[in-house]
């Protein structure tokens, strides 16, 4: 890997990580039109760098999460049972996706499958906003969500599995699902991506940490997590602000231009899939 494609991955990493368009999707989509092959080593750092997006979603939300610590020190009753809401949501993942690591990687790693999902999620962000809109109860903040509802949120972040669905997007809609107003969707989107990540890379540093500093080196993983944690905040931050302007079509959007895009390059060969 050349420096500057450890750079490029960076930002692509931070700026999609914490929006809903699916992060590893771009990351898989930047590897194949800077040329790099799909190996153990370069599928390893899509994952490892994910720790740098971590650290900014870290510090833009530094109150919720010492409000956690505070709870697990059983000195914030609020903030212990936040976490331990994290934690039920975050469980389900946890299984399936250790389960269904190897099949997810054979089967689910190439642009076709990931394409698809963009256009499926796509169609998802256009439809479920307004459809809870019109529900007749009104939106509720984190304080509301119950243990039942926050497992059903780590259920419907199951789906991210699948790459290019976005994890963002799956928690996020599932936190509408069960009666969660936007701002609280998107706040535990942030808060169950911080385990979620963490453990995903974890894991992926135990697995195949030799072979990804064997082919890429500490120069360029340095560089990729420090360009991720930089182009995270200011896409978390923008993120925020937008979404107290304006709704999720943009994103929707996007994902279906993307998705549409993506099949007509591979369907022509101008792109690997």
């Amino acid at each position: 890997m050349e420096w500057w494609q450890a750079i490029v991955l960076g930002v692509v990493e931070g700026l999609t990580e914490f929006l809903p368009v699916s992060s590893t999707g771009h990351i898989l989509l930047a590897q194949r039109v800077l040329g790099m092959p799909s190996t153990e080593a370069t599928r390893a750092y899509a994952i490892v760098i994910q720790l740098g997006a971590i650290a900014a979603v870290l510090g833009l939300y530094r109150g919720r999460v010492a409000g956690m610590l505070r709870g697990l020190a059983g000195r914030d009753d609020a903030g212990r049972g936040l976490l331990l809401r994290v934690v039920v949501a975050f469980a389900p993942a946890a299984v399936i996706g250790k389960l269904c690591n190897d099949a997810i990687e054979r089967r689910l790693f190439g642009l076709w499958p990931v394409a698809a999902a963009w256009l499926a999620g796509g169609v998802a962000l256009l439809v479920i906003p307004r459809a809870v809109s019109r529900r007749a109860e009104a939106p509720r903040g984190l304080e509301a969500l119950s243990l039942g509802q926050a497992a059903l949120i780590g259920l419907a972040q199951c789906a991210a599995l699948w790459p290019g669905t976005s994890r963002s997007l799956a928690a996020i809609a599932g936190g509408l699902a069960v009666g969660l107003g936007l701002a609280a969707a998107v706040e535990f989107s942030f808060l169950l991506g911080l385990v979620t990540l963490a453990a995903a890379a974890g894991y992926k540093v135990l697995k195949s940490g030799p072979a990804m500093m064997s082919a890429i080196g500490p120069r360029d993983l340095a560089l990729g997590l420090a360009l991720a944690a930089l182009s995270a905040a200011v896409s978390v931050r923008w993120m925020v602000s937008h979404l107290q302007r304006r709704g999720m079509d943009v994103f929707g959007w996007y994902r279906v231009a993307l998705a549409v895009t993506v099949m007509g390059l591979l369907g022509a060969g101008a792109i690997a899939p």
